[in-house]
């Protein structure tokens, strides 16, 4: 007898339906989740010891405990960590660069819960602890740190906390957490006019670059003599194109008008044995007259009439405009003297801590953010960040539980 259309087609949807109960995944249980918490937080999979443990914390409804366990795991510091601040020591984005004393002092920080805002101004570094037979920390060199993780040692427990000013014996207040390291002044105060410093600091560790925060509208008198009105002989691409960006980065970059990256051109064209030089009160430049370095005054003749940098006094002139967006705090001036208090000054906007929690996010759940919940969690998990003392350890835990069992 045949069967009528209208109870094959019943049929079929029951089948549909029952096929994909069947293939459908049920949720994570606490071992799975557990498993993929601790790969992804560390790359490597837990011991069967550290599973149970973690699977008993998920299942007692205390997921960040699991994550916590996870994190104790050397590979967290070793790995983890390392690959997410390797690319923010260079220009090329380098994952593969050597340990230097910038990812040092940023591993060395989130293990300690140091607030994540002094990898800007802080006076700190890390160092290898001493007893470990490592070359001493020098200046003109990245030997200790190249040591340190040749010897495959766990950064976890070898990584020693020190002041930046009595290490590298940079006056305290010139010392602006990894901006002032060997290692940040190699990649960005090298050569140039040390706007690099500037634009790095601000793709690493506010999430921009130049394009997104070009502002027209902002007053251009602190453009310096090197920028051309008119490049080539059109001044609608001043007005247009240079001034957008310029008008807000050259009166912030002013604060690095004391610094400089020297190294011998000649016979040392990268730089590998240079090392930071930075002009105290009272030193004179030879080129300049006054205490800024020569860098600053280069290309002069290109528009003579353009703004003359007479020390390290910077404006964030972004507090006004679209880039008000940025959030800026309402507890700084929003203007200053040097590299520290212009640190500050981008390390406690908005903008800077979701950096931080966006950039974890998308390490550890290993993809963008998608739609509203993910949005929406970042949100949540940047202000907690804010409101707990800047931990971005927490942000790591807080961030696995979010995205375990997927």
């Amino acid at each position: 007898m045949k069967i009528p259309s209208s109870a094959t087609r019943a049929l079929l949807a029951a089948t549909a339906c029952l096929s994909a109960s069947i293939s459908m995944p049920a949720l994570a249980g606490p071992e799975e989740q557990a498993a993929q918490m601790h790969s992804r937080l560390t790359g490597v999979k837990p011991s069967v010891g550290v599973l149970t443990e973690m699977a008993e914390h998920i299942a007692n409804g205390n997921a960040t405990s699991a994550a916590q366990l996870a994190m104790e795991n050397d590979s967290f510091y070793n790995v983890t960590l390392k690959n997410l601040v390797t690319p923010w020591t260079n220009r090329d984005g380098d994952n593969f660069a050597p340990l230097n004393d910038y990812t040092a002092t940023v591993i060395g920080m989130v293990r300690d819960d140091v607030d994540f805002r002094e990898i800007l101004s802080g006076d700190i570094i890390y160092t290898g602890a001493s007893g470990l037979g490592l070359p001493a920390y020098n200046n003109a060199n990245n030997d200790h740190y190249e040591a340190l993780e040749a010897a495959g040692y766990p950064l976890q427990t070898t990584l020693e906390r020190q002041a930046q000013s009595s290490v590298t014996g940079l006056p305290s207040d010139a010392t602006a957490g990894v901006m002032t390291t060997r290692g940040g002044a190699k990649a960005f105060f090298y050569a140039g006019t040390n706007r690099a410093m500037f634009r790095f600091t601000l793709m690493n560790h506010l999430c921009r670059d130049l394009e997104q925060v070009h502002d027209t509208s902002r007053p251009p008198d602190r453009i310096r003599q090197d920028v051309s009105r008119s490049p080539g002989g059109d001044s609608r691409v001043f007005q247009n194109n240079c001034i957008g960006c310029h008008s807000g980065m050259d009166p912030m970059a002013q604060a690095f008008a004391y610094y400089n990256y020297e190294y011998d051109v000649e016979n040392d064209p990268t730089g590998e044995d240079g090392r930071l030089d930075y002009n105290r009160s009272g030193d004179t430049d030879p080129t300049t007259g006054t205490r800024v370095q020569a860098k600053n005054h280069i290309n002069s003749a290109t528009f003579p009439y353009g703004f003359v940098i007479p020390d390290d006094k910077w404006d964030n002139y972004w507090r006004e405009g679209p880039n008000l967006h940025l959030g800026w705090s309402e507890a700084l001036p929003g203007t200053g003297n040097g590299a520290k208090s212009m640190g500050q000054e981008l390390a406690n906007s908005q903008a800077f801590a979701q950096c931080q929690v966006t950039k974890v996010f998308e390490q550890v759940c290993l993809r963008a953010p998608e739609d509203s919940t993910d949005r929406n969690r970042i949100s949540s998990i940047t202000d907690s960040f804010t409101s707990n003392g800047y931990k971005l350890k927490q942000v790591y835990a807080d961030t696995a539980v979010y995205c375990a069992g997927e």
